[in-house]
């Protein structure tokens, strides 16, 4: 049997935005906005007005999910649930009636909040009026919601983040149109990459004061989907393609976050293109003077890159992609629904990698999952989804991660994505990745069969 630390956290994983439904919302987020504009956009058309009724059945699901064994829950405030004016940072008394509800109702049923600030929902007022992120006055409205979040909640929560794969942002906003403004932006997302940087280590200066005045032991950190790349062969073309998908999708946010620094090797190659983001010493310095406590990790597919077809200096606009190209390695293992490779050692080397380069920060994996369309062909007699895909999807992984943390790796907890199968932004409910099945005509839910051995495994600390 492979036994986990004492006190190790066993999660899962959602977001306010893919959970609660807009009911009684304040005001839209870029996603909302988006679907109000062009539902066609969404598969089947389905938004985020509903998602998985969270605000209006939190009392039922939390207790649902602690049969299912998650002993702790990270998910997000919304920033447009939580502040009836966002430019001036007045909150709404029933967002905060709402996150207070659900706090307590988590502790109620022994299960510990982990909180985040920031999964993906731009209040779209912030976009219209000064460009989102990349906007430097929208990382100070940032820190000033994030305060009011410490203020009002920081009493019961001891587990704090900024924000949620912001590499995500990027590729969805700036690079690859799936998220809303569909922009097509090299040089605008490298911006927004330094920005929102700077906006974490704003959130993290105001937690520190707080934490400070009120005593508290509280931790916070931030949330990274970290995908190591693979070089395609040995050869020093691949493996310089291999080092610089690292350092962009990676290093990018993990080295300002843990080190309080960019990568020189990054920031050399962002000058000689003439893409470097615009910075001054003073922001550099909040930087540096606020690194974070915790590491997330969520983790889904590795990457595996090769040299690119074409010269980076045959193109006129720069793109992060120019420097390598995706490889299909032969044979691998994969999860078709999705179109993600399946390589649990991937976890392995993330462990060795923050143990022996980030100085063996505390870390979690704060998200790891298996998305799977149409499970109903997967119901019994009995209503339960026999998922056993998944099951064997996350005794894989934890057996690497088990590897890792027997290597010295510093790991506390793992957090399943998701509890409650939940709306997933532009793919809405195409893939399930819950340990719980919402019918989403009834919004009756449901345990599966990876809920009831999640049970087991959380209650026998490993399995």
């Amino acid at each position: 049997m492979l036994k986990f630390p004492k006190d190790f956290a066993w999660g899962a994983a959602t977001s306010g935005p893919q959970s609660e439904g807009n009911f009684h919302k304040p005001n839209q987020n870029v996603f909302d906005y988006w679907y109000e504009k062009d539902p066609a956009a969404f598969y089947d058309g389905v938004g985020p007005d509903t998602a998985s009724n969270f605000y209006n059945d939190y009392k039922k699901d939390i207790p649902l999910m602690a049969k299912a064994g998650i002993r702790s829950l990270r998910t997000s405030i919304q920033w447009t649930r939580l502040m009836a004016d966002v430019d001036k940072g007045i909150v709404d008394q029933d967002g905060v009636d709402f996150y207070n509800n659900v706090i307590d109702c988590l502790l109620d049923n022994g299960i510990e909040p982990y909180i985040n600030l920031f999964h993906f929902d731009l209040p779209i007022d912030l976009y219209k009026k000064y460009g989102g992120w990349e906007s430097k006055h929208v990382t100070d409205l940032f820190a000033d919601y994030a305060e009011k979040c410490f203020e009002l909640f920081g009493n019961k929560v001891n587990n704090w983040f900024t924000f949620n794969e912001p590499k995500v942002i990027l590729d969805g906003e700036y690079l690859y149109q799936f998220h809303y403004p569909l922009k097509v932006d090299g040089s605008a997302a490298v911006q927004v990459a330094y920005n929102i940087n700077l906006a974490s280590a704003k959130a993290i200066a105001r937690f520190k004061k707080w934490r400070e005045e009120n005593n508290s032991d509280a931790k916070i950190g931030t949330i990274l989907n970290l995908t190591p790349a693979y070089p395609a062969t040995n050869d020093p073309e691949d493996v310089a393609a291999a080092e610089f998908a690292t350092l962009w999708d990676d290093n990018m946010y993990l080295d300002p976050a843990v080190k309080g620094h960019f990568p020189e090797k990054l920031v050399k190659i962002l000058d000689d293109a003439n893409v470097l983001f615009d910075s001054t010493p003073e922001e550099l310095q909040i930087i540096a003077d606020n690194t974070i406590d915790v590491l997330g990790v969520n983790f889904y597919h590795p990457e595996r890159v090769m040299r690119p077809s074409v010269s980076p200096d045959s193109l006129q606009d720069w793109m992060p992609d120019i420097y390598f190209d995706n490889y299909e390695m032969p044979g691998r293992v994969m999860n078709v629904d999705k179109g993600w490779e399946i390589y649990p050692k991937t976890l392995y080397d993330i462990a060795i990698n923050i143990r022996d380069n980030y100085g063996n920060l505390p870390w979690f994996v704060s998200e790891n999952g298996m998305g799977v369309s149409r499970e109903e062909r997967y119901l019994d007699d009995k209503g339960v989804v026999q998922d056993d895909y998944r099951i064997k999807f996350i005794k894989d992984h934890l057996t690497e991660l088990h590897r890792g943390i027997e290597a010295g790796s510093n790991c506390h907890g793992y957090f399943v994505w998701t509890g409650i199968d939940c709306w997933s932004w532009k793919n809405a409910y195409r893939n399930r990745y819950g340990l719980i099945r919402n019918d989403i005509h009834t919004q009756t839910k449901t345990i599966k069969k990876s809920g009831q051995w999640y049970e087991k495994l959380s209650e026998n600390n490993g399995f």
